[in-house]
């Protein structure tokens, strides 16, 4: 199978690569290295891909339309998953016209290329969409319709702007809700990777609410759901939205001790209020994901955790915000 990856040097994009690459088939990937943060990280994210025989990488935007056509020139693909996008809640407060233009134009010009060749499509999206919905765990027919961030409008409406294509051209999408992901090749914003430096150097982590939790999901999980997903849009034109999580919140104290015991650190706890673009408890109902293609979490939040601080003591270089001291 020939396959075009977006954001293909990104935390869950580059372990879609190799993923796919494993299986035998033909990957073309396409990122445009944003500098939130390092490119370096990036890069190595995709140092086992780049000496494979079989993938080939364009360094490319997908708001600019001529990028995604020379993509889709060169992968000549049979199918399409689409993870390149602008991440994380907070950073949308400050620049909401970007993740607009990555999230929604980007996603057209992606669109506009499927329908061309009548290409099925993967579309990552988040557990963000569901907002502070009082209806746990959460399931993809609930109402999606009042997000806490731009971040959270901007996949939401890229899911439905999706929808339309498949009702409009017959192309087969599926829509993939990821619930907090954490593992190796992490982005150094996210939860997991803040946490691992603020333990290292013996800094106070403030939480938002004592009983915050998440369905804290392993990488490796979200790939094996990426792949299941594959085999489903390859029949007959549909749609679907899938959650992939571990079914499983933990609250994010408990994670924040769990992790300093996998360090060997000591926790030192903060506690403030919980923000207005965060919803208190995050969990996935993967019923639906599980019954169209398999999908069954594997991996422990003890053994990912483990496997997160093993990567992360090994990496040449510890994973930092861009601007971050």
């Amino acid at each position: 199978m020939r396959a075009l990856v977006t954001g293909a040097a990104g935390f869950i994009g580059s372990h879609t690569v190799d993923r796919l690459l494993a299986r035998g088939h033909e990957v073309v990937g396409i990122d445009n290295f944003d500098p939130y943060y390092a490119a370096g990280q990036k890069r190595r994210n995709l140092s086992r891909a780049l000496a494979h025989p079989s993938f080939a990488l364009r360094e490319g935007d997908v708001r600019r339309v001529e990028d995604v056509r020379a993509a889709f020139e060169r992968a000549q693909p049979e199918v399409v998953v689409h993870l390149a996008a602008k991440a994380g809640v907070r950073a949308s407060l400050a620049d909401p016209q970007a993740y607009l233009e990555v999230n929604e134009l980007g996603l057209l010009h992606v669109l506009e290329a499927c329908r061309e060749g009548r290409t099925p499509l993967l579309l990552a999206s988040t557990s963000s969409v569901y907002g502070a919905s009082a209806h746990v765990p959460f399931e993809e027919s609930d109402a999606a319709d009042l997000p806490l961030s731009p971040y959270a409008s901007t996949k939401r409406a890229a899911e439905l702007l999706a929808h339309s294509y498949y009702h409009l051209h017959g192309l087969a999408i599926a829509a993939l809700r990821f619930f907090t992901v954490y593992g190796p090749r992490g982005r150094p914003d996210m939860a997991v990777a803040s946490f691992t430096r603020a333990l290292r150097a013996g800094r106070s982590i403030r939480l938002h609410g004592e009983e915050t939790a998440r369905d804290f999901t392993y990488v490796d999980d979200i790939v094996d759901g990426i792949e299941g997903a594959l085999r489903w849009v390859q029949g007959a034109p549909r749609y679907g939205v899938f959650n992939l999580g571990r079914t499983e919140p933990v609250r994010v104290r408990v994670l924040v001790e769990e992790l300093a015991l996998a360090l060997g650190c000591r926790a030192s706890i903060e506690l403030g209020r919980l923000e207005p673009t965060e919803s208190p408890r995050t969990a996935a109902n993967i019923a639906r994901a599980a019954a169209a293609f398999g999908y069954a979490p594997q991996v422990s939040l003890a053994e990912g955790l483990q496997r997160w601080v093993r990567w992360y003591l090994e990496s040449p270089e510890s994973p930092h915000v861009a601007g971050e001291e």
